[in-house]
């Protein structure tokens, strides 16, 4: 049996045209019209007057972002720890400190609460963070209004991690453009791909053209190499970039086709005892679904997330563990965590199942008949 992953690429079409219009005209460098017009793409569809740079990565944003609020050696960074890896890495990259929060229930992101509680805390010990990275799990909107309330509050600016997210919306605004400085990646398994790429997204026009700046190596004006900063590989090359413009064609679609997705494992766990399908916890908010995650309750049912995951890789059907807390993590083990267990019995109870745009009606067969087999 053909394996089904978690989340592939699913191309469109249109993106081989882009790719050998860059051959035809020579443009293989990270510059370029495809970049530029990468970055009129997603300005057009986040809209909110808001300005893109494309970037080699997702965590290449994060880092940038992070130099655009002036984060130094030893500041301090408050992160929501349910989260992957590289939500927090760039707070290292920089020397400076993470200081990791639970989350909350309702949309497993950034718990409020707890935010303040750590803001607090640091303030008391004479520590004021210099910025909150926040995350949109899932492509589940995090809790966007009490955080911007909470940064308002403190002063203290906040990182929208919107990796997840493309597509996703809270109060009708589009994820990506809720925070003072938002990241988005195209990974080889996001919503759409730009085989590895991301972007830093602001409503800062400066900070917009600096980060361009500081990733091609920091240049100065000059006719001679010189550098007065120091600068970083971190521009989405043309090539990329054409596959990024071809994939923004079918944006909307591959949305619908993950939300049918959830549909799907809603409509099969709706009589399962025990199985709950990660769903919208309000109608302000719209999560394009990137993943589709269950959370088993193994007194409820007498099955785990564990025992069904074996059972589908037997089947060879990709599925994952919710990520595991960074806090939890052994690279941040002697960083500050604040919060309860919120997190922790995310990850001890949850599972992400497959949830490309591209499955077809044979893999969902297989996919219902593996879930069938082991909850009956």
């Amino acid at each position: 049996m053909d394996k089904i992953w978690l989340s592939s690429p699913h191309m469109g079409g249109a993106e081989q045209g882009y790719i050998q219009e860059a051959f035809n005209s020579n443009w293989i460098a990270p510059l370029g019209p495809n970049v530029t017009g990468f970055e009129a793409d997603l300005e057009a569809f986040l809209g909110n007057e808001v300005y893109v740079a494309a970037l080699s990565s997702g965590t290449a944003a994060l880092h940038l972002g992070l130099i655009m609020l002036g984060v130094a050696y030893n500041d301090e960074v408050i992160c929501q720890s349910f989260t992957f890896s590289a939500s927090a890495n760039p707070i290292m990259y920089l020397g400076a400190k993470p200081v990791f929060v639970d989350s909350e229930p309702d949309s497993w992101n950034i718990c409020p609460d707890a935010l303040e509680t750590a803001i607090k805390a640091r303030l008391a010990a004479g520590v004021k963070p210099k910025a909150i990275i926040a995350v949109h799990l899932y492509g589940m909107p995090y809790k966007a209004d009490e955080i911007k309330e909470i940064s308002v509050k403190y002063d203290i600016p906040v990182v929208e991690d919107s990796a997840e997210a493309l597509g996703s919306r809270y109060k009708n605004k589009p994820c990506g453009t809720l925070g003072d400085v938002s990241v988005l990646s195209f990974n080889g398994n996001k919503i759409i791909t730009t085989s590895a790429g991301g972007a830093l997204v602001s409503n800062n026009k400066v900070w917009k053209d600096k980060a361009v700046f500081l990733s091609t190596q920091a240049r100065d004006e000059a006719p001679h190499y010189q550098h007065s900063e120091v600068g970083y590989n971190y521009r989405m090359s043309n090539i990329c970039a054409g596959i990024g413009r071809g994939q923004m064609q079918v944006l909307s679609s591959h949305v619908a086709l993950r939300r049918e997705m959830n549909a799907f494992y809603t409509d099969i766990f709706s009589a399962v005892k025990g199985v709950s399908v990660f769903k919208e916890y309000s109608d302000t908010c719209f999560s394009n679904h990137w993943l589709s995650c269950i959370t088993i309750d193994a007194d409820a049912g007498g099955k785990t997330t564990e025992g069904l995951r074996v059972e589908l890789h037997k089947n060879n059907i990709e599925s994952r563990p919710l990520w595991k807390p960074m806090h939890l993590q052994p690279v941040f083990k002697d960083c500050l965590y604040y919060g309860g267990c919120v997190a922790e019995d995310l990850f001890n109870s949850g599972l992400c199942l497959p949830s490309g745009s591209n499955l077809s009606m044979n893999d969902k067969n297989r996919i219902y008949d593996s879930l069938h087999s082991y909850f009956n």
